[in-house]
C-alpha cells in the first residue's frame, strides 16, 4: 500500500508556545501526507532550569494549546500527526508525545528514560511502549529522544507489531541518528526521527542540536536525512507492509529466530 510519512524539523523558542505553535501550523499546513512526526517538547522548548519554568509551560492533553492546533489541523488536513508537548497531568508533568488522528482520536506516549536535568522536572513516564493505529490503521509505535539509547525499547515496539516507530527529539549526543538504522534493521521497521534545530540559551545553560531528522527503512536505508539546520517538511512514500516481513534471509527471521533462553534482559 502507497503511504505518504514525513518529518518536521524547525527551531522551536523556549517558553513561547504561540510562536511554536505558529511556526509549526506554517510548516505543515501547505503539506498532504497521511502521519507526519515533530520534535520533542515542540511547542515549549527545551532548556528549563527550574519546575516553575516547566509548569508555567506544561499543558492538558486534551484541551492545551498543543492539542487544539493538532486536532484542527488533523481534520483540515487529513492527516495523523504526532508531536511533543510538556503533559500536565494532576500532580506530574511528563514528556509527552501526543498523536492525533483525523477522527480526533488522540493517544498519548510518556517519555520512558529521561535524558540528563530532565530527571530533575518530569516524572518519568509509566505507560509502558504501546502501539497506536493511525490513519488507515498503521500500527505505530512512539518512543521518545532517549529512549534510542535502550535497545529493549525499539525492540519491544516492533515486537508488539509496529510497523514504524516515530521518534520524537531534541538531540544532542552525536549517535542516534547512525543507531536509529541499526535499531531499524534490526527490527525491521520503519523509524521516523524527528529532531530540532538550533542553539537554546537559558541563564548559564546551553545546548546545541544536531538537527539530521530522518526516515529510514526495514533495511537501513536512510530514506532522507535533513542537514543540521534547515527548518522543512519533507514527506515521502512508503508501503508500511515491508515491516510486517520480518525476513533477514531465506532462512532468517528476526523474530522467530531469536533464543530467548540465552538473553539476560
Amino acid at each position: 500500500m502507497k503511504y505518504k510519512v514525513g518529518v518536521c524539523q524547525f527551531e522551536p523558542k523556549l517558553f513561547d508556545i504561540d510562536y511554536n505553535l505558529s511556526r509549526m501550523e506554517k510548516l505543515l499546513k501547505p503539506v498532504n501526507a497521511d502521519l507526519i512526526v515533530l520534535p520533542e517538547l515542540a511547542s515549549s522548548g527545551y532548556l528549563f532550569k527550574n519546575l516553575e519554568e516547566l509548569k508555567n509551560m506544561s499543558e492538558s492533553p486534551t484541551d492545551g494549546h498543543t492539542a487544539k492546533l493538532f486536532i484542527k489541523l488533523a481534520k483540515e488536513k487529513n492527516t495523523s500527526y504526532i508531536v511533543g508537548f510538556a503533559e500536565k497531568d494532576k500532580e506530574h508533568i511528563y514528556n509527552s508525545s501526543m498523536l492525533v488522528n483525523p477522527d480526533g482520536e488522540m493517544h498519548i506516549c510518556r517519555k520512558i528514560h529521561l535524558f540528563c536535568e530532565e530527571k530533575k522536572w518530569f516524572t518519568p513516564g509509566n505507560k509502558g511502549f504501546q502501539i497506536f493505529k493511525a490513519k488507515e490503521g498503521i500500527k505505530v509505535g512512539i518512543m521518545i529522544c532517549f529512549d534510542w539509547i535502550f535497545p529493549e525499547a525499539a525492540r519491544t515496539l516492533a515486537l508488539k507489531g509496529a510497523q514504524i516507530i516515530a521518534h520524537p527529539s531534541n538531540l544532542v549526543l552525536p549517535w542516534c541518528q547512525q543507531a536509529m538504522i541499526t535499531r531499524s534493521i534490526e527490527n525491521r521497521v520503519f523509524s521516523i526521527t524527528a529532531n530540532r534545530t538550533g542553539t537554546e540559551k537559558n541563564a548559564e545553560k546551553e545546548l546545541t542540536f544536531s538537527g539530521m531528522s530522518q526516515i529510514t527503512s526495514p533495511e537501513g536505508e536512510i530514506i532522507k536525512r535533513l542537514n543540521e539546520v534547515e527548518e522543512s517538511v519533507y514527506i515521502t512514500e512508503i508501503n508500511p507492509e515491508e515491516a510486517n516481513d520480518k525476513k533477514a534471509t531465506e532462512y532468517n527471521d528476526v523474530f522467530t529466530d531469536r533464543r530467548t533462553e540465552f538473553y539476560e534482559l
